[in-house]
């Protein structure tokens, strides 16, 4: 029993890789909306390079969890096989893909149509990644994964934390485009990972083997929570209050907001490695 804090690794990779995709998908949006604009193109193409960083920052901390980096690689021995190595294989793609458009567009080496096919290329890998996570913990043997909660967070930590860094990246581009859209998804993905929230604790009463009692994987999952959708609303609060008072939010307290976001979110992933259940035969009632 505990609150799954022993997989820091993975709930790093997981968090952080998540808020990368939706960031992506953000700022690459806002880049293809400025049309010929390339002075604010070239600002939000500099801005974009936090997002590699941070999928940088995932990948190492998914490696300390493998224990070496060539075990990463020889986990792509079974591409096609294995849920794990198609994770690996899609986020590496990702990886890949984000990684040479924003080197070759910063350096204006990129032509402009294939730079656009290019980046929608990338951000559907990036979904595809997304999908590949939640496929890595649908494994029937641990019923408090198999279940839709666990495909619902992961693309909920996507609508959660990607627009607010996507925000950001754009504020510290000076982008001038609105945003109030992409708050109103974040705040429609706050309401549904509450709900999901309740309604996964009631679930788990119902879920138990001859020896163990999935409620009391993390006797803390109620407290948890309240603590997790605490820190989303401050979060998601130092975007949303400045829009509602019809001014532009800071860059510093959009980041804070980001910070507040994955720190909610990584308090949420503990909770869902914490809910690991290793049985042979499980009763769901």
């Amino acid at each position: 029993m505990g609150n799954g804090w022993h997989e820091w690794p993975l709930v790093l990779f997981t968090v952080l890789g998540q808020c990368v995709v939706g960031g992506t998908i953000v700022t690459g949006g806002a880049w293809l909306a400025c049309g010929r604009n390339s002075e604010q193109q070239q600002r939000i193409v500099r801005a974009m390079f936090f997002l590699w960083v941070l999928m940088g920052a995932g990948f190492i901390a998914s490696m300390m969890h493998l224990g070496s980096p060539l075990r990463a690689f020889n986990s792509l021995n079974r591409i096609g096989e294995s849920a794990l190595s198609n994770e690996i294989a899609s986020g590496s793609l990702f990886f890949a893909l984000g990684g040479f458009w924003w080197l070759l567009t910063v350096l204006g080496k990129m032509p402009a149509a294939l730079g656009k096919l290019w980046l929608v290329v990338t951000m559907l890998a990036g979904l595809v990644f997304v999908q590949a996570m939640t496929l890595v913990y649908q494994i029937d043997t641990v019923p408090t994964w198999y279940t839709g909660y666990t495909t619902l967070g992961f693309f909920m930590t996507v609508l959660l934390g990607g627009p607010l860094l996507g925000a950001t990246l754009l504020s510290a581009a000076r982008y001038r485009g609105k945003t109030s859209r992409l708050a109103l998804v974040s705040v429609l993905a706050l309401l549904v990972s509450i709900g999901a929230a309740l309604m996964q604790g009631v679930s788990l009463a119902a879920i138990a083997s001859s020896v163990q009692q999935a409620s009391a994987l993390v006797p803390d999952y109620g407290m948890l929570q309240i603590w997790r959708m605490v820190l989303l609303v401050l979060g998601l609060a130092c975007w949303i209050v400045p829009l509602v008072r019809r001014s532009q939010p800071q860059t510093a307290v959009l980041a804070t907001g980001f910070v507040l976001v994955v720190v909610a979110e990584m308090i949420g992933r503990g909770v869902f490695y914490g809910l690991h259940m290793t049985v042979g035969m499980a009763v769901a009632g």
